[in-house]
């Protein structure tokens, strides 16, 4: 596997010598059109982003919630495809080459490309990493292992049903971060409760030295900071795409981010 440092290690150990928390911004390549989708993801550094999760859309996102999934469709009616999520990359690598992003979304994609043309054109893009949510550890040779071995992180969800008999797989092959998703069910639905995940986030670093993220359900700097208390830092997505979904500025929506990232880096 390799010990290269990845952008996303770079990063933790900067926060971490720094004594702040993680804020990671999810947004949805090409939502609501290329050109926003650009300007949006250029801003998100300065806001106070760490880490940038960029959407890949596709057909069917059976584990996004309605928010999510409208973000999907206004993409993919834009015109949005794998190629166009890569040059949103490129476009932030032109003038920032410190924060990380990882893409985030299903296999099918990657599959319909081939996994090794794939994973050299997102190294290429400056991917850091990749989340993809349906392929589980039993699968781990299709993507997880080659990503790995091409310098990318593969970054993989824990929740609350994740018992103390499926962890070990889940971490096994994990790198970068671990995703702990803190409300069963799909995206942007509840709200997290650091009380209710605190212990989780416990549970999870003994048994792994990864940082471990905490998303879903945070829409407010207090709550993120709250939940980053309890971990190594917090995501925030479905609140974002929201705004975007609003149609409202570039400018508002940067400083909701930054609202957000000064209440996890508060933490």
């Amino acid at each position: 596997m390799g010990t290269r440092m990845t952008r996303i290690d770079d990063t933790f150990a900067r926060l971490r010598a720094d004594g702040k928390k993680a804020f990671v911004a999810y947004v949805m390549g090409g939502d609501p059109d290329f050109e926003t989708s650009v300007k949006i993801v250029k801003g998100l550094p300065a806001a106070g982003v760490d880490i940038i999760e960029l959407g890949m859309p596709f057909t069917d996102p059976m584990a996004d919630g309605p928010t999510i999934q409208l973000a999907g469709q206004r993409a993919l009616d834009a015109g949005q495809t794998l190629d166009k999520t890569l040059d949103i990359a490129r476009a932030l690598r032109v003038e920032d080459n410190t924060t990380p992003i990882v893409m985030m979304g299903y296999y099918n994609p990657i599959y319909s490309r081939g996994v090794d043309t794939f994973l050299a054109q997102a190294k290429d893009a400056g991917i850091d990493g990749l989340i993809i949510v349906d392929l589980p550890p039993e699968e781990d040779d299709e993507l997880c292992i080659p990503a790995q071995k091409a310098g990318l992180n593969f970054i993989r969800l824990a929740t609350p049903t994740t018992d103390d008999a499926r962890l070990p797989a889940v971490l096994q092959k994990t790198s970068g971060f671990v995703y702990y998703v803190s409300i069963t069910g799909i995206t942007g639905a509840a709200e997290a409760q650091a009380a209710d995940v605190g212990p989780e986030v416990a549970r999870i670093k003994a048994a792994t030295d990864l940082p471990v993220i905490v998303g879903f359900g945070i829409k407010t700097p207090d709550a993120a900071e709250a939940i980053a208390a309890v971990a190594d830092g917090t995501v925030v997505g479905s609140a974002i795409v929201k705004l975007i979904e609003e149609g409202r500025p570039v400018s508002e929506i940067h400083s909701y981010v930054a609202d957000l990232a000064s209440g996890a880096h508060r933490a």
